[in-house]
Formats: structure tokens, C-alpha cells, sequence
């Protein structure tokens, strides 16, 4: 094909060489004469070929005319990405794109060594591409030389407002030449954008590629509601049912990850995990594993999927809803890019449903609900793909046809078939049982859901049994939906319930006794361990006041636990006549059995005196202490008198004075005489 005229004719040389035989449509847009050499804020879907167009765009500013760069030297073109494998990856196409003109690159990451970095930046590079983070340390550091920057290009600069680097970008921005081309690539362009675009470009040329009705055309958007505890088991299916070479499924968290690409690794599906926890040795390592083929699923967080690029990635799962509309198409994008088709499939808990709606419509997409696919479904397309299979339409020599006719004489063809499936599917994970799609949950109005039972309509019901009491901490709040799945009943069916010390029972209502009777029989996917039966005639202990024998709605639910408190108004009024009365002594209120009130001290006394009553003793009925005669101060413990001091000796410390009668060192007192104590030398060995 003839490429425009605005190519350098080296990148027309490595088109070719990469096969390119159209090019997309932003990729035409930046290569018109009004956007040759102009400042350009361009609005496209992630992957529409960006990269390649900033590439191409660039180009011709930094060629000036020439055939090839000038020897290396402080960088001529400086390229910001959000992300480090997005960054790796601009490095990688615009390796192959300026080879024939002999470009030098270098990257500046976040993840990487910084020492190997600079030592790159000192040997020269003609064009340098990195995370705003990264770059800015280097500039700081007197690293990086921006004084010969002709072009700077900003890819995802949405998204890099999204992470917090505007301030990084500002910096750098503000650090470079102002006679440069800044080139401003975003998914959408926010008010911030805006703001950005108009503070550091000049006479900016507004490009865009979006179409306003359809985004991501050549992506086929489906989604499947399923019961929230199957979700990961919907997720399996979709997987076989698609079966494509490269799957990429998106979860929110960095757990929901690890638990997602276990259970699939489990299941023998070769997948990888991507999160933020992982070392940017361990990202790489996964994602080489994808491109090479060693793994085929590759589960991730929206953060640690930003700008990777798997080539040939046919299918992004949904595993979890996108955080928003911008979310989601940036999650799509990740397929279809470049002219490819994609498909991509939203697994919804109906719980979720609703909420999922509303991020299709804000994302412009429409997308088909349709069932998830089975077991039964798996299976069958698994027959299909069978008879497309690329061996079948292959020639086959001789000696294996001579060895199929010897397993077919000796087996026959129906059992070597059906050896040969067997031993097919048993290579391939196992598809998963789903039960079923939940109904979808509308509230009815009184009259669809009929009136009110009344007392009448249980005197002639049935008592029933459950095994739950008040060991268990039954509760009707929980019990009655309880009743209500094991039974395929509503809540208004129920009458009395009675909670026993082990067991619970229950009244339904006489028209549904048979229907109840038939489903509590029938074995059950969940609540396996209740055991339901129909109730004796042994007395049956209840919990209590609160569980009468009529309807739930119409049950007299006994007295309050306190007396209701008055209004404010009326306790106003009782505490200012309470207050008048006890201020003028009238207040006679007898407190069980405490102490009578005490008279108040007559007028003139000191605050707190008190009219001693006649009779009456100083601390009610407690004799007061009085001396006796010719007792000591202690009882009968004589005076310590005055203790003596030390007396000290010429020259030497005080000593201390022996109490008479004290035992002599060395001497043991026995039988009233006085003996040396021997000393006992013991024999050893």
C-alpha cells in the first residue's frame, strides 16, 4: 500500500517490514498536513494503534529531513506513560518503528535499578520513555538533560491524572524547552485534561476517533446473570465455553485475584496471577508466560492490568463489575485492538445486575444478556470445535492409517471413538454445574400478594417441627426464611411459632399444608442438615411470652419491657413541682428502708448541721469512744521510751550494741550448758 507522504521514508521501511498494510484511523489522523509539526490533543479507544501514531507523528520533528538520527546524545524526545509495563511496552513498538533510523532508546521505570538507568542515560539516547515518577528523580538528580527536547508525547494521560502524577507532570512539563511539539494522547479528555492541554501546548490541533454511538466496535459484548455463590463456577464455563488461546479476567482485589487463579490453576487451566503485590521480576516473568503460550488465563486487578499488551488476547472476563464506565471500556480494550475481533463477558451476580446496567449505558455499550453457559452447553461446543479441528483436514501417511485399521478391527470404530473423547476430555478442565439463574426479585403490591391471613385461617392448620432451639439461637427473623426456602412458602403462611430449649415449632396455614408436606421431603441443594417433621401431640415447652397461636401480623406481643417515658412537657412539670415541694420541707417521700430525713439545722446554723434528735447518738445507734480509766494510749503496750544512739569509736565506724542474752557465735545452747560447736569435715570418696 502507498503510506501519506508525512512518513519519513525509514518508518515506511519498518511498516513494511511489520506487515502493515493499513493503518488505523488515528493513526491517518495524525499524518495530515494541518496536524504536520502542530501541538496535538487527541481523544481515541484504547487499542486503536496509538502508539504507532504518536511514533509516526513525532517523527518528522525529530528527523528534521534527514534519513537518520544524529549520534546519541541528551535525549530529542521524551515519551510519559502511567504505567511501567505500558512504558516497556511503548519502548518495545517504537524500538522496531525507528530501527531503520537508527534510534537509540532508554527507559526510566519505577520497579527497575535506577543505578543502570543512569549509567544508559549517560552513554546517549535519541529517545527516552518512562513513568512521570521515575522521570522526574532523574531530572532532579541532574540525570537526565532535557535542554535538546524537541517533541514529548503523554500516553493515557487520563490515566495518569487517575494515579495522582500531576504534579510529576507539571514538573516535567515545565522543566522542558517551550520550543517543543507536545503531543497529548487520552481515552477521554476530562476538564483536567482540558486544563493541562491548554497551559502547555500552543495552538493544539483537537483530533478525535471515538464515535459517540458505538464504542469498541469490534468487540462483542455479552453478560451472564448467575446466582452469587456460582460466580467463579460461571467463570469456568465461560472460559471452556470460549476456549480462546489468551484470556485475561479482571477481579477487584488483590484476593480475589490469589483465590480466582488458584481455584482455576486447580481446576488445570494454565493461569497466571497480576496484582500490585507482585516484584516487577515476578509481572514480567507471568506476562512472558502469556506471550510465549506457557499459560493461556491471566487473572488481574484493574491496576495491574493498565496498558498491558498481550497480542492475540481474544476474551477479558469480568469476573468482578468495573469501578465505572471509564473502567470498563479501558478492561475491553485490552481486546480488539488494531482492527482484531474481541469479546468480552460480564459474570453478574443478579444481586449485581442493576448496577451493571448503568455502567453499559454510561459507556455507550450495548451489550446481550444471555444465560451463562452449562455444563451440557460446554460439552456440546466442545463437539463442535471438534469437527473443526485443523487435524482432521490434515493428510494422514500410510503406517498410521495401517495402526487405525488394527484398533478398529480389534475395538471397533464406536469404542475407539469414544475412547478417543474420553481420553480428550479428561485433558481439559472439567466444565462446573450451575444451579440455575435466580429469579429476578420484584416487589409486588398488596393485592398480587393477596390479603392478610387471619386467626381463622390457622384454627384448622398444621403444626410442624424443625430441629433448631434455643441452643441453636433460633430466632424468627431468621427461622421464618428458613421455613419459607425448605418449604417453597411466604412468610404470611406462617402462623405461631413456639421456640423450644432444642427444637422450634411452627403453624402453616391448612391450604398449604400439602404443598409444605411434599417440599420439606424433597431433597435439598441447601439447608441439607434441617431436619423438618410434622409435630406430636407431647407437650412442648415454648420460649416464652411473644409466640402466641394466631398470625404472625395479628400476635399480641405482651408488655412493654418499661414503662414508656412521659413527654417533655410533663416531665418539666413534675420536676419543678417536685423542686417546690422539697425546698419547703413538704416533700415526704418514705425510701424503703433507709434512714429517715434529718431535721435541716436551725436558721443562722452552718451549711450541712443537723437538730440532733433527743435520745440519739452521734452516729445512730454507735456508742461513742471513751477512755478508760488509767488505760494507756496503746492498750496495754508499754512506752518504747527514748532509743539510744550509737556511740562512735575513735577512728572506726559506729558498732552496733548486742542485746543481752543474745546467743554467741559458734555456741549451741543444749541442756543448760555451754559447748563449742564441732565442726563435721565430710568424707569425700
Amino acid at each position: 500500500m502507498s503510506f501519506p507522504n508525512t512518513i519519513p521514508s525509514a518508518l515506511v521501511t519498518a511498516l513494511e517490514a511489520k506487515g502493515y498494510e493499513t493503518l488505523t484511523d488515528v493513526q491517518n489522523a495524525v499524518l495530515t498536513d494541518e496536524a504536520d509539526g502542530r501541538d496535538l490533543l487527541v481523544s481515541a479507544q484504547t487499542g486503536s494503534g496509538k502508539t504507532v501514531a504518536f511514533g509516526m507523528a513525532m517523527a518528522g520533528t525529530l528527523l528534521a529531513g534527514e534519513d537518520r538520527l544524529p549520534q546519541a546524545g541528551a535525549p530529542l524526545a521524551l515519551i510519559i506513560a502511567p504505567t511501567r509495563e505500558l512504558a516497556l511496552q511503548v519502548q518495545r513498538e517504537l524500538d522496531w518503528l525507528y530501527a531503520e533510523a537508527g534510534a537509540k532508546l532508554a527507559s526510566a521505570v519505577g520497579g527497575l535499578d535506577p543505578r543502570t538507568e543512569r549509567r544508559a542515560l549517560e552513554r546517549g539516547a535519541h529517545i527516552v520513555v518512562g513513568t512521570p515518577g521515575r522521570l522526574r528523580d532523574h531530572i532532579e538528580r541532574k540525570a537526565l538533560d532535557l535542554s535538546n527536547i524537541r517533541a514529548i508525547a503523554l500516553d493515557e494521560a487520563d490515566e495518569m491524572l487517575d494515579f495522582g502524577f500531576r504534579e510529576d507532570l507539571e514538573f516535567i512539563l515545565g522543566s522542558a524547552p517551550e520550543e517543543r511539539r507536545t503531543l497529548l494522547f487520552s481515552a477521554t479528555v476530562s476538564k483536567e485534561i482540558a486544563r493541562i492541554a491548554e497551559t502547555y501546548q500552543r495552538d493544539a490541533l483537537r483530533i478525535s476517533t471515538l464515535s459517540a454511538t458505538n464504542q469498541h466496535a469490534d468487540i462483542t459484548y455479552l453478560a451472564h446473570t448467575v446466582a452469587g455463590h456460582d460466580r467463579e463456577n460461571a467463570v469456568i464455563n465461560v472460559l471452556r465455553y470460549h476456549a480462546a488461546p489468551r484470556a485475561l479476567v479482571f477481579c477487584a482485589t488483590r484476593d480475589a485475584v490469589n483465590r480466582l487463579a488458584a481455584k482455576l490453576h486447580n481446576r488445570g487451566f494454565h493461569a497466571v496471577a497480576l496484582s500490585g503485590e507482585l516484584t516487577q521480576a515476578e509481572r514480567t516473568k507471568a506476562l512472558q508466560a502469556l506471550r510465549d503460550g506457557r499459560a493461556t488465563v491471566c487473572v488481574a486487578t484493574d491496576v495491574a492490568a493498565r496498558g498491558i499488551d498481550l497480542p492475540g488476547l481474544d476474551l477479558v472476563v469480568h469476573a468482578e463489575p468495573p469501578t465505572n464506565a471509564e473502567s470498563l471500556l479501558h478492561r475491553s480494550g485490552r481486546t480488539g485492538r488494531a482492527g482484531a475481533k474481541g469479546t468480552s463477558v460480564f459474570v453478574v451476580a443478579s444481586s449485581r445486575k442493576g448496577r451493571v446496567i448503568r455502567l453499559l449505558r454510561e459507556a455507550k455499550v450495548q451489550a446481550e444478556w444471555v444465560d451463562a453457559p452449562d455444563a451440557d452447553l460446554v460439552r456440546e461446543k466442545d463437539r463442535e470445535r471438534l469437527g473443526d479441528h485443523p487435524a482432521l483436514s490434515q493428510e494422514v501417511d500410510e503406517d498410521r492409517l495401517e495402526e487405525v485399521r488394527e484398533l478398529i478391527e480389534r475395538f471397533g470404530a464406536e469404542k475407539l471413538t469414544a475412547a478417543f473423547l474420553s481420553e480428550l476430555e479428561r485433558r481439559m478442565p472439567a466444565p462446573e454445574e450451575l444451579s440455575g439463574t435466580p429469579p429476578e426479585r420484584q416487589r409486588e403490591e398488596r393485592a398480587d400478594r393477596g390479603p392478610r391471613r387471619g386467626r381463622e385461617d390457622f384454627d384448622a392448620g398444621q403444626w410442624f417441627e424443625i430441629d433448631l432451639g434455643r441452643k441453636q439461637r433460633a430466632e424468627p427473623r431468621w427461622l421464618v426464611p428458613l421455613i419459607c426456602r425448605v418449604g417453597g412458602i411466604v412468610g404470611n403462611d406462617i402462623g405461631a411459632i413456639r421456640i423450644g430449649e432444642t427444637a422450634t415449632r411452627f403453624q402453616i396455614a391448612e391450604d398449604k399444608i400439602d404443598g409444605f408436606t411434599e417440599a420439606m421431603n424433597q431433597p435439598r441443594e441447601t439447608d441439607k442438615n434441617v431436619r423438618v417433621t410434622i409435630a406430636g401431640d407431647e407437650p412442648f415447652e415454648t420460649a416464652g411470652p411473644g409466640f402466641g397461636s394466631g398470625p404472625r401480623g395479628d400476635r399480641d406481643r405482651g408488655k412493654p419491657k418499661r414503662t414508656p417515658r412521659p413527654g417533655k412537657a410533663e416531665r418539666a412539670a413534675k420536676r419543678s413541682h417536685d423542686d417546690a415541694d422539697f425546698f419547703s420541707g413538704s416533700l415526704d417521700d418514705a425510701r424503703g428502708d433507709t434512714r429517715p430525713k434529718r431535721d435541716w439545722a436551725p436558721k443562722g446554723g452552718k451549711s450541712g448541721d443537723f437538730k440532733k434528735r433527743d435520745g440519739e447518738r452521734s452516729y445512730g445507734d454507735k456508742p461513742a469512744f471513751k477512755k478508760r480509766e488509767g488505760e494507756r494510749s496503746f492498750g496495754d503496750k508499754p512506752h518504747a521510751g527514748k532509743r539510744e544512739g550509737f556511740k562512735k569509736r575513735d577512728g572506726g565506724k559506729p558498732g552496733f550494741k548486742k542485746a543481752e542474752g543474745g546467743k554467741p557465735s559458734g555456741f549451741k545452747k543444749s541442756e543448760g550448758r555451754d559447748r563449742p560447736l564441732k565442726r563435721i569435715k565430710r568424707k569425700t570418696g
